[in-house]
């Protein structure tokens, strides 16, 4: 009810006009009726729904099949469609086939797909690369899978770059995604259901899961949240995980997003449901947690000890990246006592020319740090080491020269840095950088007592994140039965259980002897 209220108040206060769509509303009726046995009513439809002649890729070739004496058309889009197979397979046999058959299954060579009598389908298939055939007096369309979009091929990770492992990563063929999930896992139990999720451009997201292992309540409500937002189009996963987060303007991630199929083969295994869409080379992984974003495949590939050096590292790293900065300025604004004589006489000693509060400082230099590495990503690749270097050896002696800077803010800020690239989530990543920021605002007006409250507040809030019912802290709060995999990674045998938080339909993954 407390929920109710302030909605009804926003929804009162809300002025947006709305607008009834006026477009397309003729096609949108003729897409819900059935083909006619008619050939030149089907022609007049379709030339009417694909803007033919004007529009320049959509094919329409019309022809007599000579052994049925009957007229057809073939309808294709040429720049999604394999031309050499629609002429040797479909329009070359039915031109000049002189081989007996009465039926069109026999006359073609290329295999036919299926067949669909709605307009509104066909429409569908032929916008997705498939060939329409339509017969004179048939009540059928017969449907070709001729479907050939160029891309690039399956390459390395860019982003989550490793050094033992495979190193094949997803593109933006979804047929070659879901291909390189199979390949790891060879499972009649892995199910790959399609859903669209947009109302024009009509966008297919794939759900790929085992069913063995997937919790039949989570697996529904992944469905229903595909179901419930209403949009024209959704071209990438990055835009569909906006849409999925039940808090989208939360500073921290709840959906995993990787371009490793081993890493998302890894969670489909323990009962996770992962996303593919067309043009997205990447897949989403739901539910998440917070330990999920800080797990690496390369942990697993190296033995135990490395393994754990490296996560460990990982969950050091965050520490270093979010606290570094805030705790030099509290420290040496407000709590000069923590810090031994020496020190701070040198400290004093590196800032007795600079004008600049200490606040200031630090704050420019992790704005110069952000633009250097927004700048070094985004140039084209051969500038971007140069940018490096300029930005950050020629621009930090000059600044410390110049008495702008101090060199132990370079050092503070270099530190948490590099130690923020260490995070290998994206968004998690982000997270940190920005989170940063504000504890060296807290830490900047009210000292460690700031940091401190702001930290205890920042776990609060975390605790109180879900992930499709999931909480963001399993399975350490609360506490569920799980593997073993949580800080430390044990040896693979004792990784005997699935997470527990998942309710899994199979629970032990590794059984004794």
């Amino acid at each position: 009810m407390k929920k109710k209220i302030p909605k009804l108040l926003m929804k009162s206060l809300n002025t947006e006009p709305e607008f009834n769509e006026e477009s397309n509303v003729e096609d949108i009726e003729i897409k819900k009726q059935d083909i006619s046995p008619d050939i030149e009513k089907n022609l007049e439809t379709f030339k009417k729904i694909f803007t033919v002649p004007d529009n320049a890729d959509v094919k329409l070739r019309e022809f007599t099949i000579q052994q049925l004496n009957r007229k057809a058309f073939l309808l294709y889009i040429s720049t999604m469609a394999d031309l050499q197979n629609i002429m040797a397979g479909i329009e070359g046999p039915l031109i000049d086939s002189e081989h007996p058959g009465s039926k069109i299954k026999d006359i073609v060579s290329y295999p036919i797909e299926k067949t669909s009598t709605n307009i509104g389908d066909i429409t569908e298939f032929i916008a997705a690369g498939v060939t329409a055939l339509f017969v004179d007096g048939d009540p059928d369309c017969y449907l070709f899978e001729t479907t050939k979009i160029r891309g690039r091929s399956i390459e390395k990770s860019e982003n989550e770059v490793i050094v033992k492992g495979a190193k094949e990563a997803f593109n933006e063929k979804v047929i070659d995604n879901i291909a390189l999930i199979r390949k790891k896992i060879k499972n009649e139990n892995l199910i790959v259901k399609t859903q669209t999720i947009s109302k024009r451009s009509r966008n297919t997201v794939f759900l790929v899961y085992q069913k063995d292992l997937v919790n039949e309540e989570l697996l529904q409500n992944v469905k229903e949240r595909l179901k419930s937002f209403e949009t024209d189009s959704t071209i990438d996963l990055s835009i569909l995980e906006q849409y999925l987060e039940e808090r989208p303007r939360s500073l921290f991630p709840t959906i995993v997003y990787t371009e490793r199929p081993d890493r998302a083969c890894a969670f489909i295994e323990e009962g996770h449901i992962i996303l593919l869409m067309e043009n997205s080379p990447s897949c989403l992984i739901l539910p998440a947690t917070f330990w999920a974003m800080f797990h690496s495949p390369e942990d697993h590939y190296l033995r135990a000890p490395y393994g754990n050096f490296i996560r460990i590292l990982r969950f050091l790293a965050l520490f270093v990246a979010c606290f570094t900065s805030p705790i030099y300025l509290a420290i040496t604004n407000f709590h000069v006592g923590m810090i031994p004589p020496d020190l701070l006489m040198a400290i004093a000693g590196t800032r007795e020319r600079v004008p600049f509060p200490s606040i200031i400082e630090v704050l420019m230099m992790e704005l110069a740090f952000e633009l250097i590495r927004e700048a070094g990503l985004r140039v084209p690749s051969p500038i971007g080491p140069t940018i490096g270097i300029v930005g950050a050896l020629i621009l930090g002696q000059a600044a410390v020269q110049a008495n702008i800077i101090s060199p132990i803010v370079i050092i503070v800020i270099a530190l948490s840095g590099l130690s923020s690239f260490i995070i290998i989530d994206i968004s998690m990543n982000f997270a940190i950088r920005i989170a940063r920021f504000l504890f060296i605002f807290t830490a900047g007006f009210i000292g460690i007592y700031g940091v401190t409250a702001l930290f205890i507040g920042g776990l609060f809030y975390l605790v109180s994140l879900k992930s499709f019912g999931t909480s963001y802290f399993a399975p350490m709060t609360p506490h569920s039965f799980s593997s073993k995999d949580l800080l430390i990674r044990h040896i693979p045998v004792k990784e005997r259980f699935r997470p527990g938080y998942l309710k899994p339909r199979d629970m032990v993954k590794q059984r004794k002897g």
